[in-house]
């Protein structure tokens, strides 16, 4: 599969995420941390990134939904499996 521009490398307490294309470039480190420790070691990225956004959006700062477009980027908060199955 050709390169996106994303590499993730798990490491020994701490997961490295890569951004980079021509124009920038830079790392982005995921550890564990007070709200990540519901989740397994290899999941705490996601957690840590879906939380991170969830919260920065629920804020509704203009300044921060002004860079979010800006850049690009929504977010938007996904039913759990076991919520769907609930409402099954």
């Amino acid at each position: 599969m050709a390169s996106v521009g994303l590499n993730v490398t798990p490491g020994e307490g701490m997961t490295r995420i890569q951004v980079s294309c021509d124009h920038q470039s830079g790392l982005i480190y995921v550890v564990p941390a007070e709200r990540s420790w519901v989740c397994s070691q290899e999941k705490i990225p996601a957690h840590a990134l879906a939380g991170f956004f969830r919260e920065l959006v629920a804020l509704k700062q203009p300044a921060v939904q002004g860079l979010m477009q800006q850049w690009g980027l929504y977010y938007r908060e996904l039913p759990l499996p076991q919520d769907e199955a609930a409402q099954a």
